[in-house]
This record gives C-alpha cells, structure tokens and sequence, in this order.
C-alpha cells in the first residue's frame, strides 16, 4: 500500500515510527508537508500538488494525517482534498476540526452523556462572578479555546486570581473555558490511546513538582496504567463521539468517576510506546491494512 503520512517534520519521532511501523509490514509511506501543498479544485479530477508533483485520485492508498494544532485550517483542507479524491483517510477531516475545537467538543461530549469536568463560557467580562460560581469557585482552571500541549492553561488558586485572568484574556478578546478544578486528581491525567474503536494503550501522565499540568512537553512523567471498565468505556464513547479512528483520550480520576478532558486528533507516540512498550505505530498500520479502501471516507461531499 501506498499511504500519506501529512507531517511538518519527518524526523519526529511520531513521523518517524509511522515510516518505520509501514516499511516493516512492506507498504510504502511518504511524508508530505500538507504547508507545502495547494489544491486543484475547479477540474473534474480534484488533485493535489505538492512541489513539483502532482497527486490524483489512486496515487494513494490511505493517509494519515498529522495536523499541528496551529495549522488546523489550513491542514484539514488538504485531508478534505485527499477525501474528495477518494483516498482513506484514518481521521476524517470533519472530525479532526471537531476535536480541535474545545468548546465544541466539550458541548457534544456532554449532549452524549460522557463525564466532563463542569465548564461554563461566556463573552462579557460581567458575567465573571458568574462564570466562577457555576464552576464551583476557586481553585479553577481557565483554558484558552486554542491552546495546546498546556500552553493556555492556568490554574487560579484564589477567587480574585480568577477574576484577574479571566478579565485579561477577555479584554484581549480571548475565547476561555472555565473549568472546575479535581483537585482529588492530584496533578494526574490519564491518556487512553484508541485506534479502530479499542483502547490499545493506556499511561498515566504526573505533572512535576510545583506544577498541575501533566503533559509531557511540560516535564510530565509517564508511566504504564491499568484502565477500570468505566474509564475504557469513557475514552471508546470518547472516541467515538467525536467520530476519530485513531485518538489519545484524556482523562481525570475523580470522586464521581472518568471526567475527560479532551480528545487528541494527533495524539504523540512517544509517551504512550516508552511507557507502555507497545507497537503503537504498528497497530495503527493494522488498522489502515484492514480498513483502507477507496471511497470509504463517510463524509465525502458533504463538506
């Protein structure tokens, strides 16, 4: 099979195990910088150019795009592209915009049924005592809508901490989300990592000493977890309410049960491989090698 992989970087380390995980199983994968490529739509035959080359319907088995949370426009362009020429893609372009967009996956989590932290949003700075109150008071979390890898996350310990950075960002018209804070979660996440509808492998992330977010571009550590029933049945409706093949789910312990707080449509294979040991990589291109067939994209010219 001939499969796409959309990546800024080929030295990644998630880029690279992709590469890897295909040549072993004797597919040919190519690295495309989707920045790179312009699309051709006003022909009979949608195409898409990248450099020199141009790519058209059949070029391609399968892609798997890796989408940098900063580049989600203009990436899930070139995954609708790929869709329209009748490519299998392992995340549909509409459901990787769904998952980027906090506030709207926060609402369709919670019209599904699926345990969230309590979250309000609003627009107007006056409705900040509000917003506090509906989260339950201080401490709280305050989250920026395009923030990533923990970048866009503060933890406001006091009420009038709260206040104070609520009215910043909203004074510079930042989009904010208002968390309630788990403190029995202790500064631990768990990231579930789903591939085809299963929970394949699970960690759970520790933030440092001084710091509440586990991530680990923020010096989190990981290490291998035991999943219980409700928390791999929260991740897999996770998963699928966002309508994503290949996912990191992640997740609280709290006193009430699995509360997740957000679904990765490009989640990393480093952490999840280190600490668990498992071909992440590898089943990802099982699933392709069961499931790639021409056309299969579900929301193929609908835009």
């Amino acid at each position: 099979m001939k499969i796409a992989i959309l990546s800024r970087n080929s030295k990644l380390y998630s880029t690279r195990r992709l590469v890897e995980a295909a040549l072993e199983r004797g597919h040919e994968p190519r690295v495309i910088d989707h920045l790179r490529c312009f699309m051709d739509m006003g022909t009979d035959n949608p195409s898409i150019h990248y450099k020199d080359e141009e790519f058209r319907p059949g070029d391609f088995d399968a892609v798997i795009p890796r989408i940098g949370a900063s580049v989600t426009f203009y990436g899930t362009a070139v995954v609708r592209q790929f869709e329209m020429m009748g490519t299998y893609c392992i995340n549909e372009s509409v459901a990787i915009t769904r998952s980027r967009d906090k506030l709207r996956s926060t609402q369709l989590l919670s019209r599904k049924g699926v345990g969230i932290p309590v979250t309000a949003f609003a627009n107007s700075p006056d409705d900040v005592n509000g917003l506090i109150r509906e989260v339950g008071g201080a401490p709280l979390v305050i989250k920026l809508l395009e923030g990533t890898q923990g970048i866009g996350v503060v933890l406001a310990e006091t009420k009038k901490a709260a206040e104070s950075v609520i009215q910043a960002f909203m004074g510079v018209k930042s989009n904010i989300l208002i968390q309630e804070f788990i403190k029995e979660a202790g500064g631990s996440d768990i990231r579930c990592f789903v591939v085809g509808g299963k929970v394949i492998a699970a960690m759970q992330r520790t933030a440092p000493p001084g710091e509440f977010r586990s991530n680990l571009h923020r010096g989190g550590s990981a290490q291998l977890v035991k999943l219980t029933p409700a928390e791999r049945s929260a991740a897999l409706k996770a998963s699928k309410v966002m309508g994503l093949n290949v996912c990191g789910v992640d997740l609280l312990r709290s006193e009430r049960g699995p509360l997740i707080m957000e679904v990765n449509s490009s989640p990393g294979l480093g952490g999840i491989e280190e600490s668990t040991k498992k071909d992440v990589a590898g089943m990802i291109i099982d699933f392709i090698e069961k499931n790639a067939k021409p056309n299969k994209t579900k929301t193929r010219g609908k835009g």
